[in-house]
């Protein structure tokens, strides 16, 4: 017998995967990871039997509900499904598919719409962070039509402001987990920075790369892979967050000097390949990256505006603009970190599952 749950299929930046009112799901933690894999078809690598894509950028889940926390509009959890592997992680954000939030929240009852735009806040319980999202709705009316254009998505879209507030030390509480700018591990430098993610920078000429490299060229390099790995668990160590063998924090990214009018160059890993452009949160963390000096990042990046930071990526670039304040020579303090996305939604419906699941 089957079970129908409520979901809306939708895209969130340079991701997509389904929507879920917190109440149309098992609170247990249990059912409720057991249930995410039925729906995404999990642990088949095709996913052939739900509704995942058979990638990790299209293998996401977003549970939304309301909050009770004070000056608080909804609150979101994560959860990125494995594929090839019946494995739930809730540990990392996404702050490509936190662009969807806003609007299903808009389309499901939770939040009024205001004219012009609708802001709220967002508290990610992967994190415990708060994010300032921002939606059109001109006339209280939810719009996804706009000039707002995103790299590796096709058109134009109406743009999502998302700024991330005190967002350093997402999941360490510092902004600097290992205490230092840089760190070496096997012989090459390393910088590992925690805001919105935990990320683990290296210079891509350090492994032999140019940085310019396409998604495909690095995923068909194993030997880069295998280098990565060993790089990323000992950084894992010092950052506190222990053995992180099969787990996809922290993230792993080479930076170069950019070559395209932006401000750095990147490849970013999730790890264990390439993303396809770059992901939000990574990028907030590249950006703050950029701007702390002594790290990787801030060696080889060019510096125009200040607070801006744009990123190149395989399918072009983004930008970031973040808030920093300066107390003395001592690492910088960010207030804000800020990025726009579009979302749309695909369809809407139920998924069924078998009842057996959630038994």
């Amino acid at each position: 017998m089957l079970i129908d749950i409520p979901c809306m299929l939708m895209r969130g930046g340079t991701s997509k995967g389904p929507f879920f009112l917190e109440d149309d799901l098992p609170r247990e933690a249990r059912l409720r990871d057991r249930a995410l894999l039925a729906v995404m078809g999990s642990p088949d690598v095709r996913q052939i039997d739900g509704i995942g894509g058979g990638d990790s950028l299209t293998s996401k889940v977003v549970i939304v509900g309301r909050s009770t926390r004070p000056g608080i509009d909804l609150e979101y959890l994560f959860a990125q499904v494995g594929v090839g592997e019946g494995a739930v992680d809730t540990a990392p954000n996404c702050g490509n598919m936190l662009a969807g939030v806003g609007p299903f929240a808009i389309m499901r009852g939770l939040v009024q719409a205001r004219d012009p735009e609708t802001p709220m806040r967002v508290y990610n319980r992967n994190t415990g962070k708060v994010i300032e999202a921002v939606v059109q709705t001109p006339g209280a009316v939810l719009t996804y039509e706009g000039n707002a254009r995103v790299d590796g998505v096709p058109g134009t879209g109406a743009p999502i402001v998302l700024n991330f507030l005190n967002a350093a030390g997402a999941k360490t509480g510092k902004l600097l987990p290992s205490g230092n700018a840089v760190d070496l591990i096997d012989g090459i430098e390393v910088s590992c920075v925690d805001l919105a993610s935990p990320l683990v920078f290296v210079r891509a000429a350090d492994l032999g790369k140019t940085g310019y490299e396409t998604k495909r060229e690095l995923d068909a390099d194993v030997d880069l892979i295998a280098r990565i790995e060993p790089l990323r668990r000992k950084a894992a160590l010092r950052m506190g967050l222990g053995d992180v063998s099969g787990k996809v924090l922290p993230k792993f990214a080479i930076v170069a000097e950019p070559r395209d009018g932006g401000n750095i160059a990147a490849r970013y890993f999730v790890p264990w390949n390439c993303h396809s452009a770059f992901a939000v949160t990574g990028a907030l963390c590249l950006g703050a990256a950029a701007l702390i000096p002594g790290t990787v990042a801030h060696g080889v990046a060019n510096r125009d505006e200040p607070g801006v930071v744009v990123i190149e990526h395989p399918a072009g670039s983004l930008e970031t603009r973040i808030s920093v304040r300066r107390d003395g020579p001592g690492v910088p303090i960010f207030e804000r970190a800020g990025i726009v996305r579009t979302a749309r939604p695909l369809l809407e419906g139920v998924v069924h599952v078998a009842d057996d699941v959630l038994a």
